[in-house]
Protein backbone atom coordinates (compact mmCIF):
# COMPACT_ATOMS: atom_id res chain seq x y z
CA UNK A 1 0.00 0.00 0.00
CA UNK A 2 1.29 3.41 -0.97
CA UNK A 3 2.46 6.42 1.50
CA UNK A 4 1.22 9.26 -0.59
CA UNK A 5 4.69 11.36 -0.97
CA UNK A 6 4.63 15.60 -1.15
CA UNK A 7 5.03 16.18 -4.81
CA UNK A 8 7.84 18.27 -4.85
CA UNK A 9 11.94 17.87 -4.42
CA UNK A 10 11.90 21.22 -2.95
CA UNK A 11 9.29 22.13 -0.22
CA UNK A 12 8.89 25.69 -0.34
CA UNK A 13 5.14 27.00 0.46
CA UNK A 14 4.64 30.56 -0.30
CA UNK A 15 0.75 30.70 0.71
CA UNK A 16 -0.83 28.37 3.26
CA UNK A 17 -4.50 27.34 3.39
CA UNK A 18 -7.60 29.28 4.76
CA UNK A 19 -5.55 32.84 3.72
CA UNK A 20 -5.79 35.19 0.66
CA UNK A 21 -6.62 33.51 -1.85
CA UNK A 22 -6.86 30.23 -0.19
CA UNK A 23 -9.87 31.41 2.45
CA UNK A 24 -12.06 28.58 3.25
CA UNK A 25 -9.96 25.56 1.68
CA UNK A 26 -6.76 23.51 2.48
CA UNK A 27 -5.05 24.70 -0.57
CA UNK A 28 -1.46 25.23 -0.63
CA UNK A 29 1.21 27.10 -3.25
CA UNK A 30 4.88 25.30 -3.24
CA UNK A 31 6.87 27.39 -5.16
CA UNK A 32 9.96 24.64 -5.05
CA UNK A 33 13.89 25.47 -5.10
CA UNK A 34 13.82 28.97 -6.68
CA UNK A 35 11.90 31.14 -9.00
CA UNK A 36 12.46 28.81 -12.22
CA UNK A 37 9.85 26.13 -13.66
CA UNK A 38 10.43 22.81 -11.70
CA UNK A 39 8.77 19.65 -11.90
CA UNK A 40 6.47 18.12 -10.10
CA UNK A 41 5.76 14.19 -9.11
CA UNK A 42 2.34 11.89 -8.69
CA UNK A 43 2.12 11.71 -5.13
CA UNK A 44 0.66 7.94 -5.63
CA UNK A 45 -0.14 5.62 -8.52
CA UNK A 46 -3.03 7.10 -9.94
CA UNK A 47 -5.38 7.99 -12.93
CA UNK A 48 -6.25 11.03 -14.06
CA UNK A 49 -9.99 12.16 -13.41
CA UNK A 50 -10.17 15.24 -15.11
CA UNK A 51 -8.14 18.03 -16.80
CA UNK A 52 -9.80 21.99 -16.67
CA UNK A 53 -7.56 24.10 -19.76
CA UNK A 54 -10.06 27.12 -19.29
CA UNK A 55 -8.57 28.61 -16.11
CA UNK A 56 -4.97 27.08 -14.87
CA UNK A 57 -4.42 23.87 -16.72
CA UNK A 58 -5.97 22.54 -13.41
CA UNK A 59 -5.75 18.61 -13.08
CA UNK A 60 -7.25 15.79 -10.91
CA UNK A 61 -5.29 12.31 -10.05
CA UNK A 62 -7.26 10.18 -8.04
CA UNK A 63 -5.72 6.93 -6.60
CA UNK A 64 -6.17 3.72 -8.01
CA UNK A 65 -6.67 2.30 -4.81
CA UNK A 66 -6.61 3.23 -0.94
CA UNK A 67 -3.58 4.71 0.35
CA UNK A 68 -1.97 5.43 3.75
CA UNK A 69 -2.45 8.63 5.64
CA UNK A 70 -0.32 9.89 7.82
CA UNK A 71 -2.72 9.56 10.48
CA UNK A 72 -3.31 5.92 9.93
CA UNK A 73 -6.57 6.34 7.41
CA UNK A 74 -6.44 4.26 4.41
CA UNK A 75 -8.58 5.60 2.25
CA UNK A 76 -8.42 6.85 -1.62
CA UNK A 77 -7.04 10.36 -2.45
CA UNK A 78 -7.90 12.86 -4.76
CA UNK A 79 -5.21 15.64 -5.50
CA UNK A 80 -5.36 18.60 -7.57
CA UNK A 81 -2.47 20.75 -9.22
CA UNK A 82 -3.31 24.13 -10.89
CA UNK A 83 -1.07 27.05 -13.07
CA UNK A 84 1.35 24.67 -15.32
CA UNK A 85 1.38 26.35 -18.58
CA UNK A 86 1.35 23.43 -20.56
CA UNK A 87 -0.52 20.06 -19.89
CA UNK A 88 -0.83 19.27 -23.80
CA UNK A 89 0.55 15.74 -22.35
CA UNK A 90 -1.71 14.87 -20.28
CA UNK A 91 -5.40 13.08 -20.72
CA UNK A 92 -7.92 11.89 -18.51
CA UNK A 93 -7.78 8.59 -17.89
CA UNK A 94 -3.88 8.48 -17.69
CA UNK A 95 -2.11 6.18 -15.44
CA UNK A 96 0.64 7.99 -13.43
CA UNK A 97 2.54 6.26 -11.40
CA UNK A 98 3.79 7.02 -8.20
CA UNK A 99 6.77 9.27 -8.02
CA UNK A 100 6.44 9.87 -11.51
CA UNK A 101 7.01 13.64 -12.56
CA UNK A 102 4.10 14.70 -15.13
CA UNK A 103 2.82 18.29 -13.80
CA UNK A 104 5.02 21.61 -13.51
CA UNK A 105 4.75 25.01 -12.02
CA UNK A 106 3.97 28.06 -13.96
CA UNK A 107 1.59 30.86 -14.28
CA UNK A 108 -1.08 29.61 -16.40
CA UNK A 109 -4.38 31.11 -14.84
CA UNK A 110 -4.52 34.15 -11.36
CA UNK A 111 -0.85 33.74 -10.06
CA UNK A 112 2.31 35.33 -9.99
CA UNK A 113 5.58 33.74 -9.99
CA UNK A 114 6.09 30.18 -11.31
CA UNK A 115 4.25 28.09 -8.20
CA UNK A 116 1.94 25.23 -8.40
CA UNK A 117 -1.24 25.35 -6.45
CA UNK A 118 -2.11 22.03 -4.75
CA UNK A 119 -5.28 20.80 -2.89
CA UNK A 120 -5.38 17.00 -1.58
CA UNK A 121 -8.83 15.44 -0.52
CA UNK A 122 -10.32 12.52 1.12
CA UNK A 123 -11.86 9.86 -0.72
CA UNK A 124 -12.43 9.60 -5.02
CA UNK A 125 -13.37 12.25 -7.77
CA UNK A 126 -16.45 13.88 -7.28
CA UNK A 127 -19.12 15.59 -9.44
CA UNK A 128 -17.25 18.03 -11.20
CA UNK A 129 -14.27 17.93 -8.70
CA UNK A 130 -14.62 21.38 -6.90
CA UNK A 131 -17.13 23.42 -5.91
CA UNK A 132 -17.73 27.16 -4.84
CA UNK A 133 -17.03 27.47 -1.39
CA UNK A 134 -17.89 30.53 1.09
CA UNK A 135 -15.55 32.98 0.03
CA UNK A 136 -15.95 32.60 -3.42
CA UNK A 137 -13.06 30.15 -4.69
CA UNK A 138 -13.37 26.67 -6.04
CA UNK A 139 -11.88 24.24 -3.91
CA UNK A 140 -11.65 20.30 -4.34
CA UNK A 141 -14.34 18.08 -2.59
CA UNK A 142 -13.29 16.46 0.98
CA UNK A 143 -10.61 19.21 1.53
CA UNK A 144 -8.03 17.93 3.93
CA UNK A 145 -4.74 19.84 5.59
CA UNK A 146 -1.70 18.81 3.18
CA UNK A 147 0.04 17.55 6.36
CA UNK A 148 -2.78 14.97 6.92
CA UNK A 149 -2.53 13.50 3.66
CA UNK A 150 1.08 14.11 2.23
CA UNK A 151 4.36 11.94 3.53
CA UNK A 152 8.48 13.10 2.76
CA UNK A 153 10.86 11.07 2.80
CA UNK A 154 14.72 12.04 2.19
CA UNK A 155 14.18 12.94 -1.06
CA UNK A 156 13.13 16.20 -0.12
CA UNK A 157 14.42 19.65 0.73
CA UNK A 158 12.54 21.57 3.35
CA UNK A 159 13.42 25.51 2.48
CA UNK A 160 9.49 26.46 4.52
CA UNK A 161 7.34 24.58 5.08
CA UNK A 162 5.27 27.04 6.65
CA UNK A 163 4.70 25.53 9.73
CA UNK A 164 2.90 22.44 9.00
CA UNK A 165 3.98 19.45 10.54
CA UNK A 166 5.01 16.76 7.82
CA UNK A 167 5.21 13.34 8.67
CA UNK A 168 8.21 11.79 7.59
CA UNK A 169 8.60 7.77 6.16
CA UNK A 170 11.18 5.89 8.37
CA UNK A 171 12.95 3.07 6.87
CA UNK A 172 10.66 -0.26 7.13
CA UNK A 173 12.06 -2.83 9.63
CA UNK A 174 13.12 -6.19 7.82
CA UNK A 175 11.21 -9.38 7.85
CA UNK A 176 12.69 -11.82 9.47
CA UNK A 177 12.51 -15.31 7.96
CA UNK A 178 10.15 -17.49 9.92
CA UNK A 179 11.54 -20.32 12.32
CA UNK A 180 9.33 -22.68 10.14
CA UNK A 181 11.24 -22.19 7.19
CA UNK A 182 14.96 -22.80 8.92
CA UNK A 183 15.68 -26.41 9.44
CA UNK A 184 16.93 -27.10 12.52
CA UNK A 185 19.22 -29.65 11.10
CA UNK A 186 21.16 -30.26 8.06
CA UNK A 187 19.76 -32.92 6.33
CA UNK A 188 21.31 -35.93 4.92
CA UNK A 189 22.13 -35.52 1.30
CA UNK A 190 22.69 -38.37 -0.89
CA UNK A 191 25.59 -37.99 -3.21
CA UNK A 192 25.27 -37.88 -6.88
CA UNK A 193 26.55 -40.39 -9.25
CA UNK A 194 30.40 -38.73 -10.37
CA UNK A 195 29.56 -40.07 -13.81
CA UNK A 196 26.49 -38.05 -14.16
CA UNK A 197 26.54 -35.01 -11.78
CA UNK A 198 23.31 -33.68 -13.05
CA UNK A 199 21.44 -36.38 -12.24
CA UNK A 200 17.84 -36.08 -9.87
CA UNK A 201 18.71 -37.89 -6.69
CA UNK A 202 14.41 -38.48 -5.46
CA UNK A 203 14.74 -38.64 -1.69
CA UNK A 204 12.29 -39.63 1.30
CA UNK A 205 9.12 -37.49 2.71
CA UNK A 206 11.74 -36.76 5.46
CA UNK A 207 14.53 -35.42 3.43
CA UNK A 208 14.01 -31.98 2.57
CA UNK A 209 16.54 -30.83 -0.30
CA UNK A 210 17.05 -32.94 -3.73
CA UNK A 211 20.28 -32.31 -5.53
CA UNK A 212 20.08 -31.59 -8.90
CA UNK A 213 23.41 -30.33 -9.66
CA UNK A 214 26.72 -30.80 -8.32
CA UNK A 215 29.37 -28.16 -9.64
CA UNK A 216 32.42 -29.63 -11.51
CA UNK A 217 34.67 -26.27 -11.11
CA UNK A 218 34.30 -22.85 -9.93
CA UNK A 219 32.02 -20.64 -12.18
CA UNK A 220 29.30 -18.21 -11.95
CA UNK A 221 25.62 -20.00 -12.25
CA UNK A 222 22.20 -18.86 -12.48
CA UNK A 223 19.05 -20.68 -11.70
CA UNK A 224 15.00 -19.87 -11.46
CA UNK A 225 12.94 -20.65 -8.93
CA UNK A 226 9.25 -20.44 -8.46
CA UNK A 227 6.96 -18.75 -5.74
CA UNK A 228 7.03 -20.96 -2.07
CA UNK A 229 10.19 -22.84 -3.31
CA UNK A 230 13.26 -23.58 -1.59
CA UNK A 231 16.60 -23.55 -2.42
CA UNK A 232 19.38 -25.33 0.09
CA UNK A 233 23.29 -25.04 -0.84
CA UNK A 234 25.93 -26.87 1.08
Amino acid sequence: MEKPIYPSYYMRITQGYNTGTHLDSFAIDEAGKNQDIEPLRAPFTGIIKKIYTADANEVWLESIEPVEYPDGTIDYMTIMFAHSNNVSNLFVGKKINQGEEFYSEGTKGNATGNHCHIECGKGKFVNTGWYKNSAGYYSIYGGKKPEECLWIDDKITIINNNGYNFKKITSEEKVEKPESDIPEDKPDIKEPNPNNPQESVENSKDTLPKIIFTCLKDDLYGIYLKKGQKLYLE
